[in-house]
């Protein structure tokens, strides 16, 4: 059972220039810590999902960069540091804008750009705070929220994005359901959000993706809380492959939509969603499963005919007229009132 204190709590951390990370692809079964020695490995990490959630991936990043500067020797090396770390995941805008930082000031030294790595991964932990406390203003007493992917601490450093303000509803002592979208076909849902949930002790259970219209029309959600990947100038955002879906089942029913993010997630330079690149995935996380049998050991097995082959799409985008608001460090916005944030 971990200690879920979400003041200490961090999914991503730098000591003696090595990167450690609570590993999440053996998350919920085991509780494991990753620990990279080099740039290159913690490179690996963020492509291969031992860290997710953009906010981590940012933090990770922003380290990965400092192991960069650590390493080189010249400007050049700067850059190809740089670049390797971009290619990473191409959609997560935290990424990005921790890189950028990060490589801004190891032009000037490399101490400088170890202490804004350090900087900018507790920023991103305290921005979750903040976005709990406003998002929290919106839950009522008895609501059931729906939920997909994860954005929990696990995704954003430390108190999460969409689930902070449930995890700050449940501290102040409302009485919520959280409906977790498995969220196919890594099964962040299922295998996190429900995780750290259960270690919160927040009621909840674990729905297939393609059931949430039915409990929408059923009258057992009452708002639709996510994060995101990367918002465009407009609005109009990324985030895992399915909210697309759930957004347009959302307005149909009436429910508003609320997309969780710190300010490092808007892309103002990019002038609407359909700019936002989208990361395609290798085909396998589709055709197989991985999962833990009766007897607490685990399987990889294939769950697709064997001469078919699959499309794996990461993210999608939804468009800004299918989201009620943004719940950030910095307050909540309507989609017409990002101008204030920029």
């Amino acid at each position: 059972m971990l200690n879920f204190d979400l003041n200490t709590l961090r999914a991503v951390w730098m000591h003696e220039h090595k990167v450690s990370m609570y590993d999440q692809t053996k998350l919920p079964f085991s509780l494991e810590i990753f620990t990279s020695e080099t740039r290159a490995e913690t490179c690996l990490a963020i492509k291969t999902m031992i860290v997710r959630g953009a906010g981590s991936i940012g933090a990770a990043a922003a380290f990965a960069m400092a192991q960069g500067a650590l390493e080189s020797h010249s400007v050049s090396d700067l850059e190809i540091a740089r670049k390797a770390i971009e290619a990473t995941r191409p959609t997560a805008r935290d990424l990005f804008a921790a890189v950028e930082r990060v490589f801004s000031k190891a032009l000037i030294s490399t101490q400088s750009a170890i202490n804004e790595a350090i900087i900018v991964a507790e920023e991103t932990a305290l921005a979750g705070k903040k976005i709990g406390e406003y998002g929290n203003t919106l839950i009522r007493n008895g609501d059931g929220i729906l939920t997909h992917c994860n954005a929990g601490w696990l995704a954003l450093q430390g108190y999460g994005s969409a689930l902070s303000p449930i995890f700050e509803a449940h501290k102040q002592g409302k009485t919520v359901f959280v409906y977790a979208d498995e969220t196919r076909p890594r099964s962040q849902g299922a295998r996190l959000t429900a995780w750290e949930l259960q270690q919160a002790g927040i009621p909840h259970s674990v729905i297939a993706d393609n059931a949430a219209a039915h409990f929408m029309q059923h009258g057992k959600i009452q708002m639709l809380i996510t994060g995101a990947d990367r918002i465009a100038a407009n609005g109009d955002t990324a985030n895992k492959i399915g909210t697309l879906e759930k957004a347009i089942a959302a307005k149909f029913f009436g429910i508003p939509f609320y997309v969780a993010a710190p300010r490092s997630t808007f892309d103002f330079d990019t002038p609407t969603g359909i700019e936002i690149p989208i990361e395609n995935r290798s085909e396998d996380e589709l055709l197989f499963v991985e999962g833990q049998d009766v007897n607490g050991k685990l399987h990889k097995v294939r769950i697709v005919s064997p001469n078919s082959h699959a499309e794996n799409p990461a993210f999608d985008v939804t468009p800004h007229s299918l989201i009620t608001a943004y719940i950030t460090e910095k307050g909540i916005f309507k989609p017409n009132e990002l101008s204030i944030i920029r």
